[in-house]
């Protein structure tokens, strides 16, 4: 069984973040210009919490908010889901499902932040594994 550090070996440990303290504005801006969904959001250094196109959409728009004038600490989700590198990949999408989250922070057990992922990497993950082992199989019935 896969663990998230093998997600994190093909996907990149990088993890875009954004001060509490900067504009939803900001953040969206960011999060298209990098053509990701979710930011880490910091205060002081420290991971406080994470701001995704959901809490944009809740939060900002559905509230009549401006993305100009909301901090990004005014919407952001915390506390945090997260997972740590040797979380299975089953596991961490039964646990975004249940939460009900498309991305999740990477925690060593020591609180070291080393990535995030979502669960469109975790499926193109699967994906990729099982194709791989559906050759495998299919080369093994050929050649027998």
């Amino acid at each position: 069984m896969s663990d998230v550090a093998k997600v994190l070996e093909e996907k990149g440990s990088e993890v875009l973040r954004i001060d509490a303290d900067a504009t939803v504005f900001d953040a969206i801006k960011r999060m298209v210009d990098s053509n990701v969904g979710a930011l880490l959001v910091t205060d002081r250094g420290n991971v406080a919490g994470i701001v995704t196109e959901r809490d944009y959409l809740r939060r900002v728009t559905l509230e009549g908010r401006t993305e100009e004038e909301t901090l990004v600490r005014e919407i952001m989700t915390s506390p945090l889901v997260y997972v740590t590198p040797e979380t299975s990949v089953e596991e961490c999408m039964a646990v975004m499902t249940e939460r009900r989250v498309r991305h999740v922070p990477v925690f060593t057990d020591g609180r070291e932040l080393v990535g995030i992922v979502s669960i469109g990497d975790l499926v193109k993950f699967k994906s990729k594994e099982q194709s791989f082992q559906i050759k495998l199989l299919t080369e093994y019935i050929e050649s027998g």
